[in-house]
């Protein structure tokens, strides 16, 4: 998320009230989550474990819980709770502005785009020309999506990412500034949902076709031309590059990367990078052919164990 102006570290140590190492006048110029981290931005990092992550990523400023050495070129904030002090920043910036309109006045809807009753259009949303949004579609605030997509019923773009902190006292939610981003002739199906990302864009590129009930969740950039059919769940911060298949009830844990024209087969389990241009199937995810003959190998064991035993 950028600031609509350039701020000082002095101003945002204050704003937050905590404590700063570096330059009264270091530019801050937004705030981040590490994957999406770039000069200029904020990073919070709460645990000694991924200290050295946040210090050597791109971020310039790193709001973290223990004074350490200021890696050249930086700037640290010193906070107690930097969970807590990067959702107060989310609030200031970003904060919650409710509607009292099902299709907001500041919204921008393109020549030729056909809204069906029951949408909720929310503040800033932008849809492009010859799109077609069908019924109880709900839009949330700041989603941007381009010409000639079709949304069908029931479907929610920009719902909050799912990222909580476990304290003693319950779980405590990290506040989502995001947006979703839907390029042009993509095509959404009945009841999916897709969060919008923590900092950052949820993203699903030109000439896509999800089917219903499909859930992508914070931050996932989904390539060009994919085909994600029924009941795949999609962790957040997974990047499916262009012409991938995910064929029905595939999982797909966070972080990872499917590689460009990657066929995943139904009911499969992904726990961990896939190259493309090959066919998966099973769980945790391999190449089909091997996990075939796995199974053609488990079929045939019991009877290679009455031998062995008939033998003894």
């Amino acid at each position: 998320m950028k600031f609509p102006r350039t701020h000082t570290l002095k101003e945002i140590a204050q704003l937050i009230e905590v404590e700063f190492i570096g330059d009264n006048d270091f530019p801050i110029e937004g705030m981040n989550e590490i994957h999406v981290v770039k000069p200029g931005d904020i990073v919070f990092v709460d645990h000694p474990k991924y200290y050295d992550k946040a210090l050597e990523s791109a971020a310039t400023i790193i709001l973290i819980n223990k004074k350490v050495d200021c890696p050249d070129g930086k700037a640290l904030l010193i906070s107690d709770d930097p969970f807590r002090d990067f959702n107060k920043l989310t609030r200031h910036f970003s904060p919650f502005v409710a509607s009292n309109t099902m299709i907001a006045e500041s919204a921008k809807i393109g020549q030729g785009t056909i809204v069906q009753p029951n949408v909720f259009i929310g503040n800033n949303v932008q849809i492009g020309e010859n799109c077609i949004i069908h019924p109880n579609v709900t839009i949330y605030d700041h989603t941007v999506i381009g010409n000639n997509v079709t949304i069908h019923a029931g479907t929610v773009l920009g719902a909050d990412a799912f990222y909580y902190k476990n304290r003693p006292e319950g779980f405590d939610k990290l506040l989502s500034s995001g947006r979703v981003v839907i390029e042009d002739c993509v095509d959404i199906g009945a009841s999916c949902t897709i969060d919008k990302g923590v900092t950052g864009d949820t993203t699903i590129k030109e000439g896509t076709k999800i089917d219903n009930q499909v859930q992508i969740a914070h931050d996932t950039v989904i390539g060009k031309k994919c085909l994600i059919a029924s009941h795949v769940g999609i962790a957040g911060c997974t990047i499916i590059e262009d012409e991938v298949t995910l064929w029905g009830q595939v999982g797909v844990i966070s972080g990872i990367t499917i590689g460009k024209k990657a066929v995943v087969l139904a009911q499969s389990g992904v726990s961990k990078s896939l190259e493309g241009g090959k066919t998966y199937f099973g769980y945790p995810a391999e190449e089909a052919r091997k996990k075939y003959r796995e199974l053609a190998g488990i079929k045939v064991l019991p009877e290679i164990i009455e031998k062995v035993n008939n033998i003894s």
